[in-house]
Parts: structure tokens; sequence; C-alpha cells
């Protein structure tokens, strides 16, 4: 097991490598608009996983997704030689799920603010179920004592 330190750097390296590569060096036209937004590798740096996401459609996504795929031992080696480790890790090309979940946590938010809104209208137009101040006064007149 490699030391996490090392890992981590080791993964932002590749994750700058993949990046390089794919702008520069492949020429797919299937490549859309694609954006690598992390690496992760394992602890015996052996296998590494490439988190991308794409602009576009559902198709766009899968076109890319077949060119990243044909793209992958070039990138490899890209990252084989620009690296020096011992052993080049193998690659994974993993569509990341960042935008549907910054969508979905949009629509929480939204709904939550809609919600805190109707709230708020209905306590400003709430009234008080009894007097509008419940307490004993000692000059209300209603004396027990006497």
């Amino acid at each position: 097991m490699a030391d996490p330190a090392r890992a981590r750097k080791l993964a932002d390296r590749i994750r700058e490598i993949a990046a390089e590569t794919l702008e520069r060096r492949v020429k797919d036209p299937r490549l859309g608009f694609v954006t690598v937004t992390d690496a992760r590798i394992t602890g015996d740096l052996r296998d590494a996983t490439v988190f991308y996401t794409v602009y576009g459609d559902d198709s766009e996504r899968a076109a890319t997704a077949e060119a990243l795929e044909n793209a992958k031992g070039l990138v490899r080696s890209e990252v084989g030689r620009r690296t020096g480790v011992k052993f080049t890790p193998t690659l994974e090309f993993v569509a990341d799920a960042i935008p549907e979940n910054a969508a979905h946590i949009d629509d929480l938010l939204r709904s939550a603010k809609e919600s805190d809104e109707q709230v708020a209208r209905s306590a400003a137009e709430a009234q008080y179920a009894g007097d509008t101040d419940p307490y004993r006064r000692p000059d209300d007149g209603d004396d027990e004592r006497a």
C-alpha cells in the first residue's frame, strides 16, 4: 500500500495529464466538450479512475464515452511517459454525476424556499388563539383578594 499523500499527488497528476492529452492529442470528432473533474487511484497505485463531465444531451454523452474508451490506450501511455512510475495504472473513464447532483440540490433548495415563503405568508396572516396578551395585570380590576 502506497503512502496516501503520494497516491493523491499521483491522482492529481493523472487528472492533469488526461485533461491535456484529451485536449491536445485526441482528435476524435465524437469527443465533445469534455471536462476532467477528478481522478482517483487505488492504494496499490495499479488502477486509476478518471471522472469527467460532458456538455450536451444523452447522445453526445454516449458518443463521448465511446471516444474516451477508444482513446484510453493513448492517455494511459501518456500518463506512463510523463509520470515515470514503475507500473502505469490502468485507466477507467467514469461520467461524473456532479451536474445531476447539482441540479437535484437546486430543486431541493427551490422547494425549501417555496415552503419557507408559504410558512411566512401563513404566519403573517395568523391570529392569536386567545387574547393578544394573556397575562393578568394589576390594573385590570379583577382583584381576587376582595
